[in-house]
């Protein structure tokens, strides 16, 4: 099984209007900039800009094993 790399973030997508309805990783060696993709937005039934959020979602820190 392959192991989880330090490499690889979670990150948020927020839309224009501040919402923020998806998240994905991102290989933070190969893409240093910000992400932008065209994702549907379930509020406006259309294909928006999503752009990554800056915000730290807390999700990134490995816990520690008791």
């Amino acid at each position: 099984m392959a192991k989880k790399s330090e490499k690889r973030k979670i990150v948020g997508l927020v839309n224009a209007a501040g919402e923020r309805h998806y998240y994905t990783t991102k290989n933070t060696q190969n893409t240093p900039g910000k992400l932008e993709m065209m994702k549907y937005n379930p509020t406006t039934r259309k294909r928006e800009l999503y752009k990554e959020s800056a915000k730290n979602l807390g999700r990134n820190e490995v816990k520690k094993r008791k």
